[in-house]
């Protein structure tokens, strides 16, 4: 495999994924790094082999893991997290002026790296005077991981706040994207080029006010703590809403809240959402997750649309 000794990051074998997860479940790595930065990440990538199979990893809010684990290379963005973000208040700040002809006074653009918490991404948008950021506080993921699905919440979505992406390949090469070059919908984003990641993204924002900016913000925390299982472990959201209408709305009315499997159980104060009590392995939750979408079918006739990436499975 690699040399350590090449790298700044982070490098394990055998590493045990549970704790990396939101819902603290799933198996070892056969081999995990952990970046420094994107120049880490770069070098690192350029090390692999053609054919190692790579997984990428965030906060671990989204995924569900194998509880036999992920075979080949799983690269975990949160170490490229620290940095905050590059505000770019012109064209001139920006080496590919191509990309920014919509720049104009009232709005700013702001590059974040993959690994950067969205939570983050809101409260430096807010403290700069930035307005349309707040819904990014209630994304529990990375920017990675956000632009990779499109994540929202409080009816805001990362792509339409999106100018450009930064990726990658497996070869270590950068390059810069357009939104217009991706299929973007709901929760979902699709590229046609299989083996390129994210590695950071340039959002544009309005200027605004910054104390009216972090009141929405915790206006909007305050209600998702109100509505939603906080400080358990979950994974967010499971299912996809469907048009007009709401996963939870769904689940609820099928009489599934408190239902359980084992230690994972569908949360009594959200009904899309399932929390691990403690010793809920993976195949649990998958379990509970496959009874829900029968369950629903069988009451609602909608088939209801799986959010959370599954890994290693």
């Amino acid at each position: 495999m690699t040399d350590s000794l090449k790298y700044t990051g982070i490098l394990k074998y055998k590493e045990s994924l549970a704790q990396h997860t939101s819902w603290h479940v799933g198996g070892e790595a056969d081999c995990y790094y952990r970046p420094d930065n994107i120049t880490d990440l770069l070098k690192f990538l350029s090390s692999l082999p053609e054919d190692e199979p790579l997984t990428w990893l965030g906060l671990g809010s989204n995924v569900l893991i194998n509880d036999a684990g992920i075979k080949g290379t799983v690269i975990h963005t949160l170490g490229m997290g620290a940095k905050m973000p590059e505000l770019l208040l012109d064209n001139n700040n920006d080496n590919n002026n191509e990309f920014l002809q919509n720049s104009d006074e009232k709005s700013v653009l702001i590059r974040a790296d993959a690994g950067l918490p969205c939570a983050k991404l809101a409260k430096f948008c807010a403290s700069n005077s930035l307005s349309g950021g707040e819904f990014f506080a209630g994304i529990p993921g990375t920017v990675g991981g956000a632009l990779a699905m499109n994540a929202g919440a409080f009816g805001g979505e990362t792509w339409n706040v999106v100018e450009k992406v930064e990726v990658a390949n497996r070869k270590g090469e950068c390059c810069f994207r357009r939104p217009e070059e991706y299929h973007i919908g709901y929760r979902v984003v699709k590229s046609p080029r299989a083996e390129e990641w994210f590695i950071a993204g340039y959002f544009r924002f309005e200027r605004g006010d910054a104390t009216e900016a972090s009141q929405q913000i915790k206006q909007l925390l305050r209600r998702r703590s109100e509505t939603q299982p906080i400080g358990v472990f979950s994974c967010g959201s499971v299912f996809k809403n469907p048009p007009s209408d709401f996963a939870a709305r769904l689940i609820e009315t099928a009489n599934l809240k408190g239902y359980r499997i084992n230690d994972a159980e569908v949360s009594s104060k959200h009904a899309n959402f399932i929390i691990n009590h403690g010793q809920a392995k993976a195949e649990d939750i998958l379990n509970l997750i496959h009874y829900i979408s029968e369950t629903v079918w069988e009451k609602h006739q909608v088939l209801l649309q799986c959010e959370v990436r599954l890994l290693g499975f």
